[in-house]
């Protein structure tokens, strides 16, 4: 399995809880903008790179 393999460009990512405490889940999920090589995504309207670590499981 390569490193970027557990996100897809316009799929759909939950932050974890404890990463954005008090809000909904609604308002913590986000849209896959790329992957990079390096296995981190960037999302739509949201500044930044993430890992897999940062969200809730997909698999």
């Amino acid at each position: 399995m390569l490193a970027h393999d557990w996100a897809s460009t316009g799929m759909p990512l939950t932050f974890r809880a404890e990463v954005m405490p008090g809000r909904e889940r609604a308002r913590r999920t986000y849209t896959v903008a790329r992957v990079l090589a390096n296995g981190r995504v960037e999302l739509s309207g949201l500044f930044g790179q993430h890992g897999e670590a940062e969200f809730e499981s997909v698999r």
